[in-house]
């Protein structure tokens, strides 16, 4: 007995001393901007649910537009008003742009097989996407003619006259064979996942939107398709009857948009976007009312808290707008200069609902270039990496199963929450708000892949409550951080961004060390300058990272105090690195025999060392990609020599900021991307937009303090 007493206390001792080795070990990956108490109010309020019943109103099916929409108002945009009125949020309204413009609006069609058989092939009825944009009215019996891809050599091209084409193709690659070789028509199943998801059509057009197509063109999902494709390659001959209405309606740009108001009418705004549409006819689900169902969820749940006084009311304003994607965003944009001038930062949301295991998806944030330095970025990386640390089982972070915060929907997933941290991705509409004419610091959030993208299998059973909930929580949570931030929270936020720029400077240490590696003795001099510079490069756009977070204190003499220390610290850890990387390249010139790499400037660099474009006031004055209005017509060599010879043009143009000497520009375009920019094609840009008037060239010394 006394044994066994022995080996309990024992047993005991160790429980105890893992408990105690648990408590001890310091968790990681669970802190938040903001408080406990303030978070556990954003998680409690935020409602997958609502989210989904939005999207589900605004576009649970695939529907013709009816011809009273383009008369008043479309459904999204009055959905939309409607649930603002309802939410008691004020400062709504409607805003219109633009001139009423001709737009192609199904009205009916119908594809039957009325020989050998009877049976209906295809019907705008049953989806919209089976009638494909731009068709023609048409009542015609005509036979069909398998064309495999419309390769050359796969079929007759004088034998598809008066016929209908069936086809792999997309419509719009086999169009020409109705204006040229006199087809009537054209039946696609094309798909871009045919096997991933035989059902799925894709949203296409023949002839453009403007209706200036001939004939017309059906699609049908692949796996009806191949039985048709079948019946065609053993020689049956198939008659059918196409009938097809279609008219021209007019539309004009329409973003519903609210404001929910700061306490300080000049202390500067945060916007939400998300695009309820993309032209008229394609609907989506996740791509992107999903987007606009958040927003609608976050203005809720913000005024909610405001009102009932669970979140103080910030002094920093939160505006929200729903618009058709670029085409609606960028008049929006320009009708406001005025809240451009006083917006912090731009949160677009595109792509963002979809169940993540079912698509083998990643919920990602896409952040700014470094042209447009911010520290957005890493308010919401802080709330990205807290949900996803949270919601996961983790021996580490919590020693048992099960979720340390369990953020779930009630009919949504449990699944853990799939995320990731990734560098900037333009193509959607806070692309708008980064053009070098807007100047506005914006980043993204997407579900990415998305296996039911621009087709007609977008709809809301692929979307989770779950991951809709937990969107709102990152997006609420972030603009309010920035909304409420004091200077006290702009030293948390400084913090934040000094922490990791500590790690993505090292991983730039780890880049570079590959990098050089694999360096040759024919390429060690020219390619160790350019490895070189992708600590050099990070290290400014951190640097200048830190800085943007003294907009939300300017005066405060701690928080000024604070950042200067961590920007010295962030250049002494370079310093660091870059000796170490020498050291690496010195070992390495010995084993290849060559002479060490010597730093010093060659003639090009002396010169571009000298240039530093600083943009004009010219750059803002027209607006979102106005001044391309200013630019010289380039010659077509001219053209292809900067696309081919600059990574990113868009990028170089918000580098001109006079912080930034050509060098430095090249550094930091290379530190972005896998293909390396020419530092003569780099000057020679410059030198346009200086004959453009968009940019003036500084003094050097302007640029000391960057120096190390």
């Amino acid at each position: 007995m006394k044994n066994l007493r022995n080996f309990w206390f024992l047993a005991g001792m160790l429980t105890v001393m893992t408990v105690g080795a648990m408590a001890q070990f310091v968790p990681h990956y669970q802190w938040t901007l903001l408080d406990k108490k303030l978070m556990d109010q954003v998680i409690g309020e935020a409602s997958g649910e609502t989210a989904l019943a939005h999207d589900i109103e605004m576009g649970g099916y695939t529907r013709n537009r009816l011809s009273k929409e383009y008369q008043t108002v479309l459904w999204e945009s009055q959905y939309v008003m409607d649930k603002l009125k309802e939410y008691g949020i004020i400062d709504a309204h409607l805003e219109r742009f633009g001139d009423m413009k001709p737009t192609w609006d199904g009205i009916s069609g119908e594809l039957w097989e009325v020989s050998p058989g009877m049976k209906k092939l295809a019907d705008y009825k049953d989806q919209v996407a089976m009638l494909v944009s731009g068709s023609q009215n048409a009542d015609v019996e005509a036979e069909l003619i398998w064309i495999s891809e419309a390769r050359k050599g796969e079929y007759d091209t004088l034998a598809v006259a008066g016929k209908i084409v069936v086809t792999y193709a997309s419509p719009g690659q086999v169009q020409s064979l109705i204006t040229k070789n006199g087809a009537v028509g054209i039946l696609s199943f094309n798909s871009p996942r045919p096997l991933a998801d035989p059902i799925q059509m894709p949203y296409t057009s023949l002839g453009g939107r403007g209706g200036q197509a001939k004939g017309f063109a059906f699609q049908m999902p692949p796996r009806e398709g191949y039985y048709l494709r079948d019946r065609l390659t053993r020689g049956e001959k198939i008659k059918v009857h196409a009938t097809v209405k279609t008219a021209m309606e007019s539309v004009d740009l329409q973003v519903p948009t609210c404001v929910l108001p700061g306490t300080d009418p000049n202390a500067g705004e945060v916007i939400f976007s998300a695009h309820i549409f993309e032209g008229v006819i394609k609907q989506g689900a996740n791509d992107d009312l999903s987007g606009g169902a958040c927003l609608l969820e976050m203005a809720r749940m913000l005024n909610t808290m405001y009102n009932d006084g669970r979140l103080p009311r910030p002094a920093r304003s939160v505006r929200f707008i729903w618009v058709p994607e670029f085409s609606g965003t960028g008049p929006w944009v320009n009708a406001h200069k005025d809240i451009m001038e006083k917006t912090l930062c731009n949160i677009n949301l595109d792509m963002v609902g979809i169940l993540l295991s079912q698509s083998q998806s990643y919920f990602n944030l896409e952040r700014t270039t470094f042209g447009n330095p911010h520290y957005i970025n890493d308010v919401m990386e802080n709330y990205f990496r807290y949900v996803g640390e949270t919601n996961r089982t983790s021996l580490v972070l919590s020693g048992r199963e099960g979720y340390l915060n369990r953020i779930v929907a009630p009919s949504g997933s449990d699944e853990p929450f799939y995320y990731a941290i990734e560098a900037h991705y333009g193509a959607s509409d806070h692309e708008v708000f980064n053009d070098w004419g807007v100047g506005v610091p914006a980043v993204m959030m997407i579900t990415w892949p998305d296996l039911y993208y621009h087709t007609s299998q977008d709809l809301s059973d692929k979307l989770d409550p779950t991951q809709l909930k937990r969107c709102c929580v990152i997006g609420a949570a972030s603009a309010y951080t920035i909304a409420a931030a004091d200077a006290g929270m702009a030293a948390k936020i400084a913090g934040e961004v000094f922490s990791n720029s500590i790690r993505r400077l090292g991983m730039q240490q780890g880049r570079s060390i590959d990098g050089l590696s694999k360096l040759q003795t024919d390429n060690l001099a020219t390619g160790y300058k350019r490895i070189r510079g992708y600590i050099e490069g990070a290290l400014l756009n951190e640097i200048e990272t830190i800085e943007t977070t003294l907009e939300l204190a300017p005066k405060d003499a701690n928080l000024i105090a604070t950042v200067a220390l961590q920007t010295a610290q962030l250049k002494k850890l370079a310093e660091g690195q870059l000796l170490i990387l020498d050291q690496e390249m010195k070992q390495l010139a010995a084993k290849l025999g060559v002479p060490v790499v010597l730093l010093k400037p060659e003639e090009l660099e002396k010169k571009a060392m000298t240039i530093i474009p600083v943009a004009t006031s010219k750059v803002k004055e027209a607006g979102y990609n106005g001044y391309r209005q200013f630019m010289p017509q380039m010659t077509r060599e001219q053209m292809t020599a900067s696309y081919r010879d600059i990574a990113n043009t868009g990028e170089l143009e918000r580098l001109c900021n006079g912080k930034h000497n050509a060098v430095q520009i090249k550094q930091m375009l290379d530190t972005q991307s896998s293909r390396e920019s020419d530092l003569q094609a780099i000057i020679d840009y410059i030198e346009v937009l200086k004959t453009a008037g968009l940019v003036i060239l500084a003094n050097a010394g302007s640029l000391v303090r960057y120096a190390h």
